[in-house]
């Protein structure tokens, strides 16, 4: 094949694949989809943190913000920043100090870094500690069974390992209710914690009505049997009948007598 053919051939290769560009429409390239994380993390409505009185507050505060990081398959570095979004007030400017105590050449904080530091400032050990001997020492006293079972569980969370087996969980429950409670469910064992827990209930209840009913009963007139008293009281002078000046002197009336 001479060149004068090869280049022919060329030229045509060149006119055909002209003709087919000018005659159907040329394809875009695909188009990337970025993912808008912030927006699915905003989506399932992350809680706002300022403060808590209550150190848990703050514990339970980091896991739902952790849980819809995860949902939205953020990165370590997207954690922090999504996650330091949700604070505000006091907790802010923790934050805000957390970061200019850092030297100029450190590198970005990570998610472990920010959660250790989290609940090193907001869930301080000490107080911690507070928390499990007021929970050791929990007693029912004039609380209801249903609202000692809530202070139980919001207490026993700062002891896990304490109630960490239901035997455990029973023994120390049990041992907070008042005496005569006790008394009662003690003759009986239960399969789980809350069988007990329902158990105690029903009989505090039971309870409850029964004195209500005593009460009743001390305040009920005797009604049949309440007769009005025969006998003046004393303290109060009889008041007599007849002429005064006569009943005085100790004196009776006397009776008219009639003349034949």
């Amino acid at each position: 094949m001479t060149i004068e053919q090869l280049m022919g051939m060329q030229a045509n290769l060149m006119q055909a694949m002209m003709n087919r560009m000018n005659n159907e429409p040329v394809a875009a390239p695909p188009l990337v989809q970025v993912r808008d994380k912030r927006g699915e993390f905003l989506k399932g409505r992350p809680p706002v943190f300022t403060h808590a009185s209550d150190p848990l507050e703050a514990d339970d505060w980091l896991k739902a913000v952790e849980k819809q990081l995860n949902i939205a398959q953020c990165s370590d570095l997207e954690k922090v920043l999504y996650a330091s979004g949700q604070l505000q007030g006091p907790a802010q400017e923790w934050w805000e100090s957390y970061q200019y105590g850092r030297p100029n050449n450190a590198p970005p904080v990570t998610w472990k870094e920010f959660t250790e530091g989290f609940r090193s400032h907001h869930i301080p050990e000490g107080l911690i500690e507070l928390k499990v001997e007021e929970f050791r020492s929990l007693k029912q006293g004039s609380m209801s069974v249903s609202e000692y079972r809530d202070k139980f569980a919001q207490l026993s969370r700062y002891a896990p390992y304490e109630v960490a087996r239901d035997s455990d969980k029973q023994r120390l429950f049990l041992k907070g209710l008042y005496d005569g409670l006790q008394l009662q469910l003690m003759s009986n064992t239960y399969p789980c914690f809350q069988e007990l827990v329902n158990r105690a209930i029903v009989i505090d209840n039971k309870r409850k009505e029964m004195d209500a009913k005593k009460r009743k009963l001390q305040w009920q007139p005797s009604g049949s049997n309440t007769r009005p008293c025969a006998y003046p009281q004393q303290g109060f002078p009889q008041r007599s009948q007849g002429p005064p000046n006569q009943w005085n002197r100790g004196q009776f009336p006397q009776r008219p007598q009639y003349h034949q």
